[in-house]
């Protein structure tokens, strides 16, 4: 899930203490770093990388997926968090069906400290569960793993009954999960950047 770099685009919260320039660099940054960790796992074929941008028509988006090497994307299009992955699981399901992927892992883009230890053991996690959370900082979550039997059968549950960009996103997905026997796993907690606290937390 990538949003484009453009100038008083991205990085809002950041903007208003660095300057849009200067954060639109640092979401650049992160960006590039999040797709050269996926790619070192795709040139080994553990996975297939598929873009979701916003903030740029389509036309744009497939100049721009070009120049960061990536084949596949899509427009994340309107409404919250949710309804964006939600929608790209739906787009993508033809592509998985064909190539036989079971699971599909949602990563964000603001995680300068993002490697590919942390993909794999989300790939290894999701052998025995059913859904993998990466804890951020902001009460939300750095990685969602969905498993082919909540994909399938259980789709709406990680995606409903949350206020998105609020601090109890990670509770309320697993709030969803209560009445199930579905089981998830917690990764390690991570830092999004967001406002310059954040980076001075990692400093």
């Amino acid at each position: 899930m990538a949003k484009w770099h453009g100038f008083g685009r991205c990085k809002t919260r950041l903007a208003k203490e660095i300057g849009k320039r200067n954060s639109a660099k640092i979401q650049s940054v992160m960006t590039n770093h999040t797709i050269s960790v996926a790619k070192s796992l795709q040139e080994t074929n553990l996975i297939d990388i598929s873009l979701a941008i916003s903030g740029l028509g389509e036309k744009n988006c497939k100049r721009w997926s070009k120049e960061l090497g990536i084949e596949k994307f899509n427009l994340q299009g309107r409404g919250c968090l949710g309804e964006k992955m939600k929608r790209q699981i739906i787009i993508n399901k033809k592509f998985c069906i064909q190539k036989k992927i079971k699971n599909i892992i949602f990563i964000g883009t603001d995680l300068p400290d993002l490697c590919h230890l942390d993909l794999l053991n989300t790939l290894k996690e999701l052998r025995q569960n059913d859904l993998i959370l990466g804890p951020s900082n902001d009460g939300g979550y750095w990685v969602i793993g969905l498993s082919a039997k909540i994909i399938s059968k259980h789709l709406h549950l990680p995606f409903i009954k949350i206020r998105w960009s609020k601090e109890n996103v990670l509770q309320n997905t697993i709030d969803n999960l209560a009445s199930t026997k579905l089981r998830y796993k917690f990764l390690n907690t991570k830092i999004d950047i967001d406002t310059l606290l954040d980076i001075e937390k990692r400093m």
